[in-house]
């Protein structure tokens, strides 16, 4: 049913860049595809947030009304696709069947039809820098970096799409004691030290041992029983397994603004590499790709160099090949993780075809990644 359909994400965050929605863009061949796309789909929803749906190229038309939409989606409708008249069909139908809309590629002039609720309204900032008019709250695309962010919001923008948030922060030459505090406790896992000794260091800091208990005992991990302390962490989890979700305090100890964007992206790559990861490689290595596409964007969320942080780290091999080259076993599947989050899907196709996997394995696991992520709750 998905076979000739692949998915690509951005987020959608507000004034104060927490994330409010996951912006998923389906390229299929045709209507219909997307839209039994989007039913085989269901199981794997995202419901952490609201979902923007966006049928890319398409020209959005009534036989979408063959999907069965989950409650907290939204469907964009692209500006120029207001002149067909299929297009203002399903307008017609989701509006009355009370789905939320978004206007999409927004220029002043456009008309969106009368007595019809508009959500949101997406436009290019670069060709529009000021939304003044538009219908719908106004979110800003195409953004290079956090300086276009904060310019877009002063002129009066309420919130953005897409990766702006990775680009234009300043790097410090070395780590913040509190990161490099969590560094070490990594490496005594990773070195196998008593646990006497790793339970001694974790307990100075209460707030990483809250976090720590915390993700452990998440739905995103599936444990049948509380963890009550590290001790008990250890008992059930074993070192390895510990030693992915101790790197999770390291992914969340960013206190930016935009900090939980990130570790959104972080995780979401992260899963999607182990999740595929386990028709490439042993089990006993999927917590290395987790932790790879997990530490991919370190230097985002704590403002310094990859090569700062790695270097402090003991970490296999293949993780640092990975991270700091693009080379060794693990890159394929991180560049296959980056190229989901392009708006276009050339880059993910070709990658796809090149490791031997179907659109469909894909595409189901990034929407299993983002549930993932969203299940965290990095608040």
């Amino acid at each position: 049913m998905s076979a000739g359909v692949l998915i690509t994400r951005e987020p959608v965050v507000n004034k104060q860049r927490a994330i409010t929605a996951n912006r998923l863009v389906f390229h299929a061949p045709s209507v219909p595809a997307a839209a039994a796309a989007l039913n085989s789909f269901s199981e794997d929803w995202p419901t952490g947030h609201m979902v923007f749906v966006s049928l890319g190229r398409l020209v959005p038309t009534a036989e979408l009304q063959a999907w069965q939409a989950p409650q907290n989606t939204l469907v964009e409708i692209p500006a120029p696709a207001l002149q067909y008249p299929q297009t203002q069909e399903l307008i017609s139908q989701l509006n009355s069947s009370g789905m939320p809309l978004a206007l999409t590629w927004y220029q002043p002039g456009v008309q969106w039809p009368a007595n019809v609720d508009c959500r949101f309204v997406m436009a290019d900032a670069n060709k529009l820098p000021n939304p003044n008019g538009a219908p719908g709250l106004a979110m800003a695309w195409g953004l290079k970096d956090v300086a276009g962010f904060q310019q877009a919001i002063a002129n009066g923008y309420d919130g953005a799409a897409g990766w702006f948030f990775l680009n234009g922060a300043p790097l410090a030459k070395q780590m913040s004691s509190s990161h490099a505090g969590i560094v070490r406790l990594l490496n005594m896992v990773r070195d196998e030290a008593e646990v006497s000794q790793i339970e001694a260091a974790l307990k100075q800091d209460v707030t990483l041992s809250y976090k720590l208990l915390k993700y452990i005992n998440s739905a995103g991990f599936g444990l049948m029983v509380e963890v009550q302390s590290f001790r008990h962490a250890v008992t059930i989890l074993g070192m390895d397994k510990l030693h992915k979700w101790l790197s999770l305090l390291l992914v969340s100890a960013s206190k930016d603004p935009i900090a939980p964007a990130v570790m959104q992206a972080s995780i979401t790559r992260g899963h999607f590499m182990e999740k595929l990861g386990a028709q490439f490689f042993a089990k006993t290595e999927l917590d290395n790709l987790f932790i790879t596409g997990a530490f991919s964007l370190l230097n985002v969320l704590l403002g310094t160099s990859l090569d700062a942080v790695l270097e402090q780290m003991s970490l296999p091999a293949a993780v640092g090949d990975a991270l700091l080259r693009g080379e060794g076993a693990y890159a394929p599947l991180l560049k296959l993780a980056i190229a989901t989050e392009n708006f276009l899907p050339d880059a993910l196709r070709a990658q796809t075809e090149a490791l031997g996997l179907t659109n469909e394995q894909v595409s189901k696991a990034l929407l299993e990644s983002v549930s993932f992520a969203d299940r965290l709750n990095f608040a």
